[in-house]
């Protein structure tokens, strides 16, 4: 069922989207030994009994649309209402219902995007009481290539394009590495996924200054009930890492981050899974333990992954998380975080990870052990997988940026 390789134009997008090099044979992730504590819940298992192995899961891909221009990301409402919402780069946002798209897009905010090399329209969430309070999240570029949060409001199948709210806007260096993944995290908060600014290398050594909100995991509460006690469109919630640390933004939840371009939170555990970006040579999974305070260092730009950057330089000394899986050129160029499978339709994938790269196709399942992780490669598309996302019920998928959204299903 996999879709044969894009058009070069196509495949130059997604190219300058995401950042990539070129590739070399194909090699297997490598399992990181954790050097600091898991989560306090219990940790899925393929000696469960309950669970297919992971060595014996097999996965497939089924057509849901085809179509779309450049599309980023497609996300459920929470409202029970069965619609799908497929983000366009463009600036577009198209509703899906059984498989048939809206004859008009649900938000259309075009004219307002950059789409220059990484820059567009990145990240969708909608609000946890979306049913009742219709309140919706978008992080976007905007003409002077600025990172924006915005909230708006919808009616129906149409959000009120006057009805923005800008809560946060970031200033970036450069054109690329702007991360954009927004979502609401088990706490009410919501996350912001932000890259170092770009270039290569992070020569302004964002991922590792407190100062800066590039190149970190943010935090924020949207709450609207709490602005009379704050001087920004936003709340700082108390419990933030460095909240009270003098130099330090308040919003930062995480840092030591290159390019989180795409992450998740366990339905089930409340785990954070990142997918962040390699520079040159290694690809990584990083992961965050519910029970986390926040304040992790992932290494960036003193660690490539395991390995000091750059390359043969002296290890600098710190606290740093290494990622749970890494791999180098030879698996892909530019890994896109996925989502622990907790829907019911596929059994078979329950407590799977998923992950992919954007580059060779790849899919991967991984699941959390008694005794570290286990991976294993599930799939070798020829698709660019840009995103995977969940509907309302959990179900899985997955985003070709060559137009087609597709179901994760096992066979």
């Amino acid at each position: 069922m996999y879709r044969h390789r894009m058009a070069l134009a196509v495949v130059l997008a997604g190219a300058a989207l995401l950042g990539l090099a070129a590739c070399k044979p194909a090699s297997t992730p490598v399992v990181v030994p954790p050097k600091v504590a898991t989560s306090s819940v219990e940790p899925t298992s393929s000696a469960d009994p309950e669970l297919v192995p992971l060595s014996q899961l097999s996965i497939d891909f089924e057509p849901v649309a085809d179509g779309f221009e450049q599309p980023l990301f497609v996300t459920g409402a929470g409202d029970g209402s069965g619609r799908l919402f497929v983000v366009e780069k463009a600036g577009r946002i198209w509703i899906m219902r059984d498989g048939k798209r809206s004859k008009t897009p649900f938000l259309d905010i075009s004219r307002n995007v950059s789409t220059n090399s990484e820059r567009g329209l990145l990240g969708l969430a909608f609000s946890q009481s979306f049913a009742e309070d219709k309140l919706f999240y978008i992080n976007y570029t905007d003409k002077d290539g600025t990172t924006t949060v915005s909230r708006f409001f919808a009616e129906g199948d149409a959000a009120d394009v006057a009805s923005e709210q800008v809560l946060l806007k970031i200033k970036q260096p450069y054109a690329n590495h702007n991360g954009g993944m927004i979502a609401f995290g088990p706490d009410g908060n919501l996350y912001i996924g932000m890259g170092d600014g770009g270039s290569g290398g992070d020569p302004e050594g964002n991922g590792q200054n407190l100062g800066v909100l590039l190149g970190k995991m943010l935090r924020i509460d949207v709450a609207r009930d709490n602005s009379a006690t704050r001087d920004t469109e936003y709340g700082i919630p108390p419990d933030n890492p460095f909240a009270n640390k003098q130099g330090a933004s308040r919003e930062i939840w995480a840092y030591g981050l290159r390019n989180p371009w795409r992450f998740s939170f366990d339905r089930t555990t409340g785990d954070l899974w990142i997918g962040d970006v390699g520079q040159s040579a290694r690809e990584e999974i990083d992961f965050q333990a519910a029970d986390s305070r926040g304040g992790e260092n992932y290494g960036w730009n003193a660690y490539e992954g395991t390995h000091v950057y750059p390359p043969k330089s002296k290890a600098r000394k710190g606290e740093f998380v290494q990622p749970i899986v890494e791999y180098d050129r030879g698996a892909g160029q530019s890994v896109t975080g996925g989502y622990v499978y907790r829907g019911s339709a596929q059994s078979a994938l329950t407590g799977t990870y998923f992950y992919a790269d954007y580059s060779s196709g790849r899919v991967w399942g991984l699941r959390r052990t008694g005794d570290g992780a286990e991976t294993r490669e599930l799939a070798d598309t020829k698709m660019n997988v840009v995103s995977f996302g969940e509907d309302d019920g959990g179900e899985l998928y997955l985003v070709d940026f060559a137009g087609a959204i597709y179901r994760v299903v096992a066979r």
